[in-house]
């Protein structure tokens, strides 16, 4: 009942008045990413959705697209910009999903959307996660974050996935908070944002290899 009818109702109802409320700091936030990269400001990459089918998301853009002599992309702690680093530390880089949430692409919470490249790299469990709507915060979020191993943050994602309710939605979402204005798991330990799940898969198979 609560995931079939009301949490999208909540979703749509919730997203419609932040983004009203936010417009202001959005268009702010829109003016300062166009002087800081030149131009973008919008970041929209194909995201699975719930079933694993794809739609875009929307964020905000907080690297520019710097490249080396071969004309490939500097490592993302070269391309953070003081501004989109500012943007990524208070999580304002999420507003524009907002857009996603009230489109019906995302709910306000759930598992994270990831990257495409990913979906033939998960266990049947893992999997799981792609049973609801990705979440602009989740369960994962407000533990940890980018702050945890990939291994943690599936297992986070499946248990929600397992135990959604409207309780746990709402304590998700005041937790979101206190974790925004803490800034507390942007980025893995040593990284500027995190390393790939296809690295960690890379990894875990040379070392599974090796013994």
């Amino acid at each position: 009942m609560y995931q079939k009818y009301v949490k999208p109702l909540l979703d749509f109802i919730l997203a419609l008045t932040a983004f009203i409320l936010l417009l202001p700091i959005t268009l702010l936030t829109a003016l300062l990413l166009f002087i800081a990269n030149r131009g973008d400001v919008f970041f929209v990459q194909p995201r699975p959705g719930k079933g694993g089918e794809v739609f875009h998301i929307i964020k905000f853009k907080t690297m520019n697209d710097m490249k080396d002599k071969q004309g490939n992309l500097l490592p993302d702690e070269k391309r953070l910009t003081p501004v989109g680093k500012f943007v990524r530390k208070t999580s304002l880089d999420e507003l524009p999903q907002l857009i996603n949430v009230l489109k019906g692409d995302m709910s306000l919470v759930g598992p994270r959307p990831l990257l495409v490249d990913y979906l033939p790299l998960y266990n049947e469990r893992q999997q799981k996660r792609h049973d609801v709507k990705p979440g602009i915060t989740g369960w994962t979020q407000v533990n940890g974050r980018n702050a945890l191993g990939w291994g943690q943050k599936f297992e986070y994602d499946v248990w929600y996935v397992e135990n959604i309710s409207f309780a746990l939605d709402v304590k998700i979402l005041f937790m979101t908070v206190g974790r925004v204005l803490k800034s507390e798991g942007i980025s893995a330990e040593g990284h500027a944002t995190m390393p790939t799940f296809i690295e960690y898969v890379r990894q875990k198979n040379r070392t599974d290899t090796t013994i």
